[in-house]
């Protein structure tokens, strides 16, 4: 058999043969360029099954940021968003809105807190009126439905993110020279606290041991603790008796228990340094940020122990960008994780932190919270570099924040 073309010249049947067998590998080689491509376009920036995160679900857009109130809580299954007017949940694995809390119309946010066990936040505002200079009204909200709970009036504070705090089934409310304390739940008055006279407010915090109050005093910080049951004053010591502390430093409080203190200098040429103080009010230990360890941008206390987000720069290196864990009982380093970071959190023996690269996707890396070992580390799709926290719940991660604008952004490992 012959096969023939215009020319009349034979072709063998072996020829077309090899012409088909050349198509077929040229078919094959171009689908295995393809998949190499698309393999190369995942795996170049780390992303690749059982090595990345993907994304569930995203909130809408938070729309103009309040000055303070701002904050995001885990309560069980849904994701609760406080912010400039108002708070809403989420179910934190469809992302259906549970419920919506507003304030009153043309009223901001001005501080909030949650105590998760009692499932009760603490929203702070202020009416939207030149005369208002501090937030006047809190309301108490059910996390599971948003229920007003009850309200009160003549809160007053001359700074705006720590003007109320929760724990322990207690409120506590800065109401301008004294502590009020309430049931979280009724509203019911349980006691009021005068603070020294002539002492501004700097930070509050609560723990089931007590209540601590960072306070300037003229040109002297000082850190009071009450008790939680009745109110009494238990100690009044000075922040940092060794160094002082400028008169226009920012002063927070880390942690009621043990009691920890903050100080950043608010023109960003100082150190700034974490104190933390015994039981009755003894310096314990002092955690400058200098040396190689740069600024703490974030500080976290748990177990005894102080998570710090450090750098030159958030989610730079250098000095030292990275994760720190000390022993608050010595102020002594534990362990140190490089890489940077942008936010991150300490929950059930473990640090997760979102960290940004700059050649690829960002990263989260997850750590033992005792040793520092690295236990997990995967890639994002995205940019989300510009969280200002994070959050976990079983599988899912809660990116709040991040550079695409969204309030938060559920994600959940591949």
């Amino acid at each position: 058999m012959t096969w023939r073309t215009n020319d009349a010249r034979a072709v063998r049947p072996e020829s077309a043969g090899r012409w088909h067998t050349a198509l077929a590998l040229t078919v094959v080689a171009a689908i295995a360029l393809a998949f190499i491509a698309g393999l190369v376009y995942l795996v170049l920036p780390g992303y690749m099954p059982f090595n990345a995160m993907t994304t569930v679900w995203e909130a809408p857009h938070d729309g103009e940021a309040a000055e303070g109130g701002n904050d995001t809580w885990l309560v069980g299954d849904i994701v609760v968003r406080s912010r400039v007017d108002g708070a809403t949940a989420f179910d934190v694995r469809s992302g259906k809105k549970r419920w919506e809390y507003l304030v009153p119309d043309r009223a901001e946010t001005c501080g909030s807190g949650a105590d998760i066990a009692v499932g009760v936040a603490l929203i702070a505002f202020r009416e939207a009126r030149p005369q208002e200079k501090g937030c006047v009204t809190v309301v108490a909200v059910d996390l599971a439905d948003g229920r007003e709970l009850w309200r009160t009036t003549g809160v007053s504070a001359a700074f705006l993110d720590d003007v109320v705090t929760t724990g322990g089934g207690l409120g506590v409310l800065l109401d301008g020279g004294r502590l009020r304390a309430v049931d979280l739940r009724t509203g019911a008055p349980r006691w009021t606290a005068p603070l020294s006279k002539g002492c501004d407010p700097r930070g509050l915090g609560l723990a089931p041991k007590q209540v601590v109050v960072a306070l300037m005093c003229g040109t002297g910080a000082v850190v009071a603790a009450f008790d939680p049951v009745n109110g009494r004053t238990r100690w009044t010591v000075p922040v940092d008796a060794r160094r002082g502390v400028d008169a226009d430093a920012e002063l927070s409080v880390v942690s009621a228990d043990p009691p920890t203190v903050r100080v950043h200098e608010t023109d960003g040429d100082g150190p700034g340094a974490v104190l933390a103080f015994g039981p009755d009010g003894r310096a314990r230990s002092r955690i400058d940020a200098v040396g190689d360890y740069g600024q703490i941008f974030t500080a976290v206390v748990e177990d005894g122990r102080l998570f710090a987000l450090t750098g030159s720069g958030r989610g730079q290196s250098g000095p030292f960008g990275g994760i720190v864990a000390f022993d608050l009982a010595t102020g002594g380093e534990l362990w140190r994780k490089a890489g940077g970071g942008s936010a991150f959190d300490v929950a059930d023996g473990r640090v997760t932190v979102v960290r940004p690269s700059y050649k690829n996707g960002d990263l989260m890396f997850v750590i033992d919270a005792a040793t520092g070992d690295e236990e997990d580390e995967r890639a994002f799709r995205d940019r989300v570099a510009g969280a200002g926290d994070v959050l976990t719940h079983q599988d899912l991660v809660v990116v709040v924040g991040g550079s695409a604008g969204h309030a938060f952004t559920v994600y959940e490992r591949w």
